[in-house]
């Protein structure tokens, strides 16, 4: 128990040092993850004023505030998230698990019947620290994102998912590229360097 709480003490410490968590305060944003967003984003150029979002695993907010201001006034973002999530201005959230019939029905008719131009998604499951046990299951939630942009996207849509590298990552960037024109990967400044987590950027769906 003692060694628990002194390695909590520290990624404590290593997280209040951080300077992206530093800069999330400074500049109003819920999390610092927001920041590996924007770099994506000022890299693919994947959103743009007047497109409509939606973010998956929205909670606490931060993707879906840097969607919101990429979108502007004549955009849309709707975020969906298991956990409750404080509410923000232009965004229209969902709580619930899209897995869930009832959610994703709530979900889409939401969305409504024009398309969504970008599904973001940085899901990622509770860690067990078993590689056997957390690798699985997040590659489950990239093909749960893969699927829910499948049947909300429109033609040359695109998809932002955090996935982490190690067993069934290549094949499914195999099963990415066979829906989208263009997949690469990104490993943002703001993702710490230890971290196996690199972001799956799929552009051009429907290719």
């Amino acid at each position: 128990m003692a060694k628990k709480r002194s390695s909590s003490r520290a990624w404590l410490r290593e997280h209040h040092a951080d300077p992206y968590v530093q800069l999330a305060l400074k500049e109003g944003y819920r999390s610092r993850a927001c920041y590996k967003l924007k770099e994506i984003n000022e890299k693919d150029r994947l959103i743009k004023p007047g497109m409509t979002v939606l973010d998956l695993g929205s909670a606490p907010g931060g993707w879906s505030q840097v969607a919101v201001e990429l979108v502007g006034n004549s955009g849309r973002v709707i975020a969906s998230d298991i956990l409750p999530m404080d509410s923000l201005a232009d965004v229209e959230f969902i709580q619930g698990d899209f897995t869930e019939d009832a959610v994703l029905e709530r979900l889409l008719a939401t969305i409504g019947s024009a398309p969504v131009d970008v599904v973001l998604s940085d899901m990622a499951p509770n860690m067990s620290g078993l590689t056997a046990v957390d690798q699985p299951r997040s590659i489950h939630l990239v093909e749960l994102a893969l699927d829910l942009a499948s049947q909300s996207l429109g033609d040359g849509g695109c998809l932002v998912s955090k996935v982490f590298q190690g067993e069934g990552f290549e094949s499914l960037m195999k099963q990415a590229r066979s829906q989208f024109d263009r997949v690469l990967t990104r490993k943002p400044r703001a993702s710490r360097p230890r971290s196996r987590e690199v972001y799956l950027v799929a552009s051009g769906f429907g290719g």
